[in-house]
């Protein structure tokens, strides 16, 4: 058996279907395919059913990358978040999930899958030691995230694996902030991976998918439940994504670069009280974030003085970097996680998880490192020395 190819030769070449010998897959359009026999409902052509020939090649190529037996393609992360909680929950269970999550899964949890009697107790997503304190009879799914938004806490992988199979519970984990280039959690023993593709795996800042990778049996639970909920992801998406991915470990490689270097710039700037990148020794997690990962990731987060204003002042001083939400792309974006990414949550929630008015997220792109760090110096230079 030949070796199992590297991740650039996937990236570029896995889940090529050479449709007429084209080296790039043409966009179906067409809603409407002849069909020949009887086959399963499952597999008739149609775009709600994620089986159209860009939405099959694009799974094929994702399960690859993301080392998993099948992926699913679909419309937001959100939607690849919440149809595979929705397929793997019922009223009456309950999850485990971290405490420190992106605020969208936080309001789904908390409302959306409230409303449905499902139930959820939040636990230190970095320590797993002390899980067994919440499990319920009840209990069937632990949810992670690999690096949290917007703190970059590492997750306890090792001991969630422990832990979901000591227990039989179904582990998924949000592997968004870390792709497939840096961390590949099915492979250390997780069942399902969900992606935001809106952001690092398009990596261009021009569409809005989600992925589902994992076991084939919790795929197709999966898959079901998105036929019904429609977050079927286009073809024109599908085509973009398709690209995307090509050059994904080669963005990451400059993006982590950049932000090792932002990271150690800006620990040392008089006018920020904290950053959190798990490359810095004084990371919480740094040497967990060292033996998980291939490199720390182009996330990073500071805190300013605590004020709102401080924070907005200093985003909107940046010229280089945009001032946006989102994030993965090859441009550098600053936001305020309390006003954009956490707005969904109350002040009280986002004040338990840590997320303070006064912190700014960076995505870090691929910009020359010199210009980054003027920018962030000019922006910094507007707020009064701590």
């Amino acid at each position: 058996m030949p070796p199992r190819p590297g991740l650039n030769t996937q990236l570029v070449h896995a889940g090529e279907p050479f449709i007429e010998g084209a080296a790039v897959p043409p966009i179906f359009r067409s809603t409407v395919h002849r069909t020949v026999g009887s086959p399963r409902y499952e597999d008739l052509r149609y775009p709600r059913l994620s089986s159209l020939p860009n939405q099959r090649a694009l799974g094929h190529k994702l399960a690859a990358v993301c080392g998993a037996e099948r992926a699913l393609v679909t419309g937001s992360g959100m939607a690849a978040i919440s149809a595979t909680l929705v397929a793997h929950l019922s009223a009456g269970d309950h999850l485990l999930a971290q405490r420190c999550v992106y605020g969208g899964t936080h309001s789904l949890l908390t409302r959306t899958l409230a409303r449905m009697g499902i139930t959820v107790s939040f636990v230190d997503g970095a320590d797993s030691t002390g899980w067994s304190d919440h499990l319920r009879p009840s209990t069937r799914l632990v949810y992670l995230e690999t690096l949290a938004n917007p703190l970059l806490e590492v997750a306890d992988l090792a001991g969630a694996v422990d832990f979901a199979r000591e227990n039989r519970l179904l582990l998924v984990v949000d592997n968004t902030f870390a792709s497939p280039v840096l961390c590949r959690p099915l492979e250390l023993g997780a069942d399902l991976v969900v992606h935001s593709a809106t952001k690092f795996l398009n990596g261009h800042s021009d569409l809005a998918a989600g992925v589902v990778a994992g076991r084939a049996d919790c795929v197709e639970t999966v898959h079901h439940t998105l036929n019904l909920l429609g977050g079927h992801l286009d073809p024109e998406g599908c085509f973009l994504l398709h690209r995307g991915l090509k050059t994904l470990a080669l963005r990451m490689a400059a993006q982590c670069d950049n932000a090792r270097q932002l990271a150690v710039f800006l620990d040392a700037h008089p006018r920020v009280r904290r950053v959190y990148h798990p490359s810095l020794s004084s990371h919480p997690q740094h040497h967990r974030a060292t033996e998980l990962m291939s490199d720390y990731g182009s996330m990073l987060a500071i805190e300013l003085d605590g004020s709102a204003e401080a924070a907005q002042s200093c985003i909107e001083a940046v010229e280089v970097a945009v001032c946006s939400v989102s994030l993965g792309g090859v441009e550098s974006l600053v936001t305020r996680p309390a006003a954009t990414s956490h707005a969904g949550m109350s002040a009280e929630e986002r004040a338990a998880v840590g997320v303070h008015d006064g912190l700014v997220r960076m995505s870090v792109g691929i910009e020359d490192i010199a210009d980054l760090k003027d920018d962030l110096a000019r922006a910094l230079a507007t707020l009064p020395t701590l």
